[in-house]
């Protein structure tokens, strides 16, 4: 999307330019990433018959996938 390009292009200058920039970065990583994971949850609930939790979203997220959506990030 081109929202998700220009907010990525906002959030590097603002790592560069700004002393807070890094947890902004952080921040923005895990938004986009509890989004998507939070769409696969809704869909995956769907198919199943039920209602999708936070729950369900939050303890499927790993450490690792953070870490490759910040390298992705940037």
């Amino acid at each position: 999307m081109v929202v998700w390009a220009w907010l990525r292009v906002v959030l590097a200058m603002a790592v560069l330019l700004l002393p807070g920039g890094f947890p902004l970065l952080l921040a923005y990583i895990a938004v986009r990433t509890l989004r998507a994971r939070w769409h696969d949850a809704r869909i995956e609930a769907h198919n199943h018959g039920r209602e999708a939790s936070l729950r369900d979203v939050v303890a499927s997220l790993h450490f690792k996938e953070l870490v490759r959506e910040a390298r992705a990030a940037l």
